[in-house]
């Protein structure tokens, strides 16, 4: 497997990739001079087990309950890589894939993935592309994607967002706000139970800008009840269902230290946060040191009828884009 790793950047941002996994390895704002996002170190540490750090997830982001979904009154088994569920679309997901370099320009880089009939267990040739793209001070990640047959998709980028000049400083100085007021229940394999609960009066509303240290060291400290989103877990790994809104506004995380705000904007359904609580990558990552806001489908929708559906019907192509301003 051969790492090659790429650059397009403006007056503003620089931005690295590398083509395992579509994967981010820089987001560098050159005003403030700090790199926002965590990385492997070495590139060569991308070709093994790396908990999708800055990686594009697929062919389905997320956890799927039993490996398995019918497309009709046919079963489809999945290869499965957490027990008996299937997360981040199984053992070889679309993270450890060598993805090809399409085109590259100077603010722009196309990635494209074939992904064959049966792949971990999904039915159809999957033809994908991710796009990174950075205008101003905006980057853009954008996926696209056409099968041959009816299947499902979901596809998200994992980068752990870290705002502090120092890596090693942990998130908990970090506020974030999320346009939402209904989340996933789940159950303590973190599989969605299909009911959609309201965040109010819970530990987790972020419609306005939460600290979110002081929110898990509430979780941590066990002064709320048990709730669904913190059995077995030490932070957030929860999906929240964005409210519509004319501007596709989603999320925004901020860090008053270093006074950089990142604002989200995606016409995707949902966004996964996840607060880290289980990263640890050799003596460089650790828990805690960075924070997710994966846009994407809910997981679990292909088994889940009340969800907005994931299947995608043959030779029609899907577009789905995030934003991120930076300022």
């Amino acid at each position: 497997m051969r790492v090659q790793s790429s650059t397009i950047e403006n007056k503003y941002l620089r931005v690295k990739s590398i083509n395992i996994g579509a994967c981010l390895y820089e987001v560098y704002d050159k005003q403030k001079k700090i790199n926002l996002i965590l990385n492997l170190g070495p590139t060569k540490n991308y070709c093994g087990k790396n908990f999708y750090v800055g990686a594009t997830c697929g062919r389905y982001a997320g956890r799927i309950s039993n490996s398995k979904f019918k497309i009709k009154n046919k079963i489809y088994k999945l290869d499965g890589n957490e027990g008996k569920n299937t997360l981040h679309g199984g053992k070889i997901g679309f993270d450890r894939l060598e993805w090809k370099i399409h085109n590259h320009s100077k603010n722009k880089i196309i990635y494209k993935l074939l992904s064959k009939n049966l792949d971990q267990g999904f039915p159809g040739d999957l033809s994908s592309e991710c796009i990174f793209e950075i205008k101003n001070k905006s980057l853009f990640i954008k996926y696209q994607y056409k099968s041959n047959q009816f299947t499902y998709v979901n596809l998200t980028n994992h980068s752990y967002w870290n705002l502090n000049e120092n890596k090693k400083e942990i998130i908990f100085n970090h506020d974030l706000k999320i346009n939402s007021e209904k989340y996933l229940e789940v159950t303590n394999k973190l599989i969605p139970t299909g009911k959609i609960k309201k965040v109010k009066k819970t530990i987790n509303d972020f419609n306005k800008f939460q600290n979110i240290g002081e929110k898990i060291n509430i979780i941590k400290n066990k002064k709320i009840n048990r709730i669904s989103n913190t059995i077995n877990q030490l932070g957030f790994d929860l999906t929240y269902c964005i409210k519509k809104n004319s501007k596709n506004y989603l999320a925004s995380l901020r860090n008053n230290k270093t006074n950089i705000q990142l604002d989200f904007y995606s016409n995707l359904p949902g966004v996964q946060l996840y607060t880290s609580q289980g990263l640890r990558y050799k003596n460089k990552l650790a828990p805690y040191q960075g924070v997710c806001l994966e846009t994407q489908h809910y997981p679990d929708a292909p088994n889940k009828k009340n969800f907005p559906s994931t299947l995608i019907k043959p030779n029609k192509l899907y577009k789905y884009f995030t934003k991120i301003n930076i300022s």
